[in-house]
């Protein structure tokens, strides 16, 4: 038996309790109950499956425990993006690194009033993992913010340093005093989807030799649909049973459920390029799909018209791409100052129209 007092008050406890001076290094979840208030309770070790690491999370996860090391207050990461790209695995990463350096990892996936309190009391370095927090700590029916009760935690007013990882899938779901306030959230790591070279990457280790010639094909869809590294990894594995990539996704739970923002460009074989930066686009579309385009001084400089399934992945540029043959152009919607302009334009022999995808919507750095 052991006997715990607290003031005036004894607690009965078992022989196998034992007590600490601080918590322990490795991994903890918060947990709360009415009647018996909030505590923390082992959670298994994060678990890394991949043996390689893709992209640079090795090189940002040492920036983030230097700069912790380095920090006099608390240090607050957003870690940003869409699903099943890279997220949870940059968490998991700096998480295992936090517990080799000896500090705990202290687990949030759910919300519970009081909860910013209790983590606050905790007076040593750990490292306050909030995943999907955009979700778990989402507005409630009667207006009540829990991301708004959490702002004085973040600060750090009280002893303990802590290191604050937020993962978030809609940026724009988390309170407003988080974004942009450096003095709170010191890093904010927006993870996009692999590029033309990550993917290659990928594929080259991941499928069989015979099947490399099936990576370029992937590459082009990623310019359409953008391919996560769960995506990567269920058509990698199809690939290597001995299909076609156009034979593999008619199956795997791929699909396309919005347009797309592009950025279309119209080069002419005298060098001139029009261009749109945001078009909204469904690129398996067969119905024809009309592009304003804008000279480099962002005036009006007439349409194009084409069909969004003819475009094809084009291997000099890296991006989708059209026949000269296929785009119609249209300048029947000027004013009357820009007839000579467009007259001369009309003119001009269209080379081919390039179509990138854009990855970052909505989303602008003050660089």
């Amino acid at each position: 038996m052991k006997v715990i007092s607290t003031g005036i008050e004894y607690d009965i406890y078992p022989d196998n309790m034992k007590s600490y001076d601080s918590l322990p290094a490795g991994y903890y979840n918060v947990k709360f109950s009415q009647r018996s208030g909030f505590w923390l309770e082992k959670y298994p070790e994060l678990v890394i499956s991949d043996t390689k690491i893709y992209g640079i999370h090795i090189s940002k996860v040492n920036k983030v425990l230097t700069s912790f090391d380095a920090f006099e207050r608390n240090l607050g990461v957003i870690l940003s993006g869409d699903k099943g790209i890279g997220k949870s695995l940059f968490a998991r990463l700096l998480g295992k690194s936090a517990v080799k350096k000896g500090m705990p990892v202290i687990i949030v996936d759910r919300f519970y009033e009081g909860i910013g309190t209790f983590i606050d009391k905790i007076d040593q370095e750990v490292m306050v993992l909030f995943d999907e927090f955009d979700k778990t700590f989402s507005r409630e029916e009667n207006d009540f913010d829990p991301q708004a009760s959490l702002l004085s935690l973040f600060d750090g007013v009280s002893p303990g340093k802590k290191l604050f990882v937020v993962t978030c899938n809609y940026l724009k779901n988390l309170n407003g005093f988080m974004v942009n306030r450096p003095g709170r959230f010191h890093y904010h790591f927006r993870f996009d989807y692999p590029s033309a070279n990550d993917i290659k990457e990928y594929l080259s280790d991941k499928l069989r030799k015979e099947y490399y010639g099936e990576i370029e094909k992937v590459i082009g869809f990623s310019n359409r649909v953008g391919l996560n590294y769960d995506s990567l990894r269920a058509i990698a594995f199809e690939l290597n049973q001995g299909l076609t990539f156009s034979e593999a996704i008619k199956d795997v739970n791929i699909v396309n459920i919005e347009e797309e923002i592009y950025k279309v460009q119209a080069i002419f074989k005298d060098g001139t390029v029009l261009t749109n930066k945001r078009v909204y686009m469904d690129t398996f579309s067969d119905e024809e799909k009309e592009v304003t385009l804008r000279d480099s001084r962002g005036s009006y400089a007439g349409e194009i018209t084409f069909v969004p399934s003819n475009l094809d992945y084009d291997t000099s540029t890296a991006c989708l791409g059209i026949n000269a043959s296929e785009v119609s152009l249209d300048y029947c919607n000027y004013e009357d100052d820009d007839k000579e302009k467009l007259a001369k334009l009309v003119k001009k022999e269209l080379s081919k129209v390039v179509i990138r995808r854009v990855y970052d919507k909505n989303l602008h750095y003050a660089v």
